[in-house]
């Protein structure tokens, strides 16, 4: 006889599973697709290289049962004890890795956002940069398919953080998130503003659709996000990080929105990035002063998470750009498997990228 309560649900609109990059990854999908336990070696676990395809794939696909899960896979996996254990493995092996190479950074937040809050002189290896003055269209493209998987969910992850607050950060934080949701107004959620621009480009807007063409170092970065997002230990590393990116936002967001501008990219592409420049300028005030700042006066032992998150996001972010440009510097695709370009799909705009793929 079935066991009593609710019988498991599929996931329908959910995206589709990807194939595994590895032990662990290939026999977490395998698990997920038959209803089963993961198989793998605990030693798998221990040898896998915290930076590499197998184990940031298997962690965010851990992580995205949380979020809309996948079509065909129950929902009640997202609470499954042996995913939970496997996934508690890989966060492990992830966090050890990210406070290993950050052994010098600052332990204070007025240390770690001093350098953030000065617009560097050399830009060189800056993508928004790159692609503002040098950027080919399929790079363009290429940058908003592999950035769709943090954008499609934007904001999403720091809510996670709002019922861990208290007085003045709380209501700061809500206030941010308020205006990330669209302030009321469905057609104004960030989310849906990038999935505008992805239109824009010729992109397919599907909810992880580009999954399976993500490399290591763009996972790590959405992995970031839910690892903090997900552990109330963590709170003061993910306020961290979404100070970071409020910090650093604005002047991004103005070189890519002139990218946009310069390759004809279309109005909404334009857009998303506009709205972020002057938005985001405005978080900046908002939460280093009340996010941070009331944080800090409630608990300032967590001062130290502060400055991590915001270390953790800096590290991880380099890598993802130092990965792109050195593709790019070869004329050749960021993105994993590509068996053709990505072309422009909009009606009369035939573009290929030549050897931009690999």
């Amino acid at each position: 006889m079935p066991p009593p309560g609710p019988h498991p649900t599929a996931t329908a609109a959910g995206p589709r599973l990807v194939e595994g990059r590895g032990d662990l990854s290939c026999a977490l999908v395998e698990a997920l697709r038959s209803g089963g336990t993961p198989r793998y070696r605990t030693a798998s676990v221990l040898k896998a290289d915290p930076w590499g395809e197998d184990l940031q794939l298997a962690l965010y696909l851990l992580y995205e049962l949380h979020y809309r899960g996948f079509d065909g896979v129950a929902d009640e996996r997202e609470w499954d004890p042996e995913l939970l254990r496997l996934r508690r493995a890989l966060e492990s092996r992830f966090l050890h890795a990210l406070r290993g190479e950050l052994t010098d950074a600052p332990h204070t937040a007025a240390d770690a956002f001093a350098p953030l809050l000065v617009e560097p002189v050399d830009l060189s290896g800056s993508l928004s940069r790159h692609l503002e003055t040098a950027g080919k269209p399929w790079q363009l493209r290429e940058y908003a398919a592999l950035r769709s998987l943090y954008h499609l969910k934007e904001a999403d992850p720091h809510l996670w953080v709002v019922p861990r607050l208290t007085g003045r950060a709380k209501a700061a934080m809500v206030a941010i998130e308020y205006d990330e949701f669209g302030a009321g107004r469905a057609e104004r959620i960030h989310a849906r503003l990038f999935a505008d621009l992805m239109a824009d480009l010729g992109l397919d807007t599907a909810y992880g659709r580009y999954l399976d063409h993500a490399p290591a170092p763009l996972l790590a970065t959405v992995n970031l996000m839910s690892l903090f997002g997900l552990h109330r230990a963590l709170r003061g590393a993910l306020v961290g990080h979404f100070a970071c990116v409020e910090v650093t936002s604005s002047p991004g967001s103005r070189r890519l929105a002139n990218a946009m501008r310069r390759c004809g990219a279309g109005a909404a592409a334009e857009h998303f990035y506009a709205e972020h420049v002057e938005a985001d300028a405005v978080h900046e005030q908002v939460v280093r002063r009340d996010v941070i700042g009331g944080l800090l006066a409630d608990e300032p032992e967590l001062e130290g998470d502060i400055a991590f998150g915001c270390a953790a996001t800096i590290l991880l972010e380099d890598r993802l750009a130092d990965h792109i440009r050195e593709a790019w510097d070869q004329d050749r695709s960021a993105m994993r498997a590509m068996r053709r370009p990505l072309t422009d799909r909009r009606p009369g705009r035939q573009e290929t990228a030549g050897s931009a793929v690999t």
